[in-house]
């Protein structure tokens, strides 16, 4: 493809290590889907997600558009008309069939996606492993194509979740695993940060994405922030006390959408005693994070609380600090078998954070040419940042600089909140 470049984040990798973690990303994107039946994954609950059909064609398509279409020789398309039907929003790329019309998708069959990933999966480790010297911008876009995997492998759990929690049935994705009580301080301790210049952004050393480069300086004023998440417990809290019920706790477009949807507490509650989960229906536990409130539901909390939520980067100044402990675990998110955040958690994973913070560039931003270039910086409008991970979240994502964004009323996602102040 003609125009189709990308500016390495870090040194690449070797074709043959690239070439395993490759076969390792593409073996975890099957074994999400693995449980599900042919109908779970050809349905859409809504316009924003995605059927899991649709994500394991569109990150197929990732690799057969942009690194097979230049680097193959003799280059043939598996089927031409895959070419829009899996094509999300390249516009450089040509047609792209409607993103609300994902879920009438009868044909192409489970099936015969499964088998565009077979054929295309046979092809990357050919070129990979072919012998053949690799240009190092081509090696770039595996990475990147990888990188991409894993964030639709978020999105196949968080799509699906909204999926079956649509089912009167309330199906469970996964049986939740036998876990040991956590022990941990349920009170909500301050750490103070003072004023300082702070290096904000990815250094260079590892895979980013463009939207966390360059790193710039940026001069922080003195802030305090919570070295945990907001529970569930408090949450409930802020409901009993009229939260959903005081306008002047809200933004306006906050409460207009709290009126529109009829929200009165977090998506997937039932009450105030009970939430779906992808393990099924759950008795709400108040030592764990709030998850699946938007925006506007975190910043009416904060203000209810006589706080504000972060910046991200006072949120990344702190998380970078080497002050606060992680709670990242080891392993993928896959092999944890835990799809819920858990009791206490830390400042990394478990649930992303809304931080105060628009999704804008940062100074001397540059995205890369071609279609490729329409991966982050033709979003930074009209979104805010979130923060931290989740437990949907692949642990390679999960680091003090990465930048994820959604419109203020996205409540899908495994979205919580933390609150930060200014000290008087």
């Amino acid at each position: 493809m003609k125009g189709t470049s990308v500016e390495a984040s870090a040194p690449a990798r070797a074709p043959d290590e690239l070439a395993q973690r490759y076969s390792s990303v593409r073996a975890q994107t099957l074994a999400l889907v693995a449980p599900l039946s042919a109908e779970d994954c050809a349905l859409q609950s809504m316009p924003e997600a995605s059927p899991a059909k649709w994500h394991l064609g569109h990150t197929t398509w990732f690799f057969e558009t942009f690194v097979l279409e230049r680097a193959e020789r003799g280059f043939r398309a598996h089927r031409p008309e895959f070419r829009v039907l899996f094509n999300s929003y390249y516009v450089g790329v040509g047609e792209r069939h409607p993103r609300p019309e994902r879920g009438l998708l009868s044909r192409p069959t489970l099936e015969e996606v499964r088998a565009y990933r077979r054929q295309v999966d046979e092809r990357m480790l050919e070129l990979l492993c072919g012998g053949t010297a690799l240009p190092a911008d081509t090696l770039a876009l595996v990475e990147l194509g990888l990188q991409h995997e894993q964030q639709h492998q978020e999105l196949i759990l968080t799509d699906l979740k909204h999926l079956l929690s649509r089912n009167p049935l309330l199906p469970v994705y996964r049986e939740r695993p036998a876990e040991a009580p956590s022990a941990w301080a349920s009170k909500a301790t301050w750490r103070a940060f003072p004023e300082g210049i702070r290096r904000i952004g990815h250094e260079g050393r590892g895979f980013s994405f463009d939207n966390e480069r360059p790193q710039h300086r940026e001069l922080v004023g003195a802030f305090e922030i919570v070295e945990r998440l907001v529970t569930n417990g408090e949450y409930v809290a802020f409901i009993e006390d009229g939260g959903y019920e005081r306008p002047e706790l809200w933004l306006s477009e906050g409460w207009d959408a709290r009126t529109a949807h009829g929200w009165r507490g977090p998506l997937y509650w039932q009450g105030e005693r009970e939430l779906f989960t992808l393990a099924g229906l759950a008795r709400l536990d108040p030592d764990e994070p709030v998850v699946h409130v938007s925006y506007y539901e975190a910043d009416a909390y904060a203000r209810w609380a006589g706080a504000r939520l972060p910046t991200e980067a006072e949120w990344e100044a702190a998380a970078g600090s080497g002050v606060l402990e992680s709670a990242t675990r080891e392993g993928t998110f896959l092999e944890s078998g835990r799809y819920h955040p858990a009791p206490g958690g830390g400042f990394l994973g478990d649930a992303w954070v809304w931080t105060a913070s628009a999704y804008s560039p940062y100074p001397g931003f540059r995205p890369a040419a071609g279609a490729v270039g329409e991966y982050n910086g033709k979003f930074m409008v009209n979104q805010y940042v979130l923060r931290g991970g989740s437990c949907a979240t692949p642990r390679e994502h999960i680091r003090a600089t990465y930048r994820n964004f959604f419109p203020a009323g996205a409540r899908w996602q495994f979205s919580g909140i933390r609150l930060a102040r200014t000290p008087t």
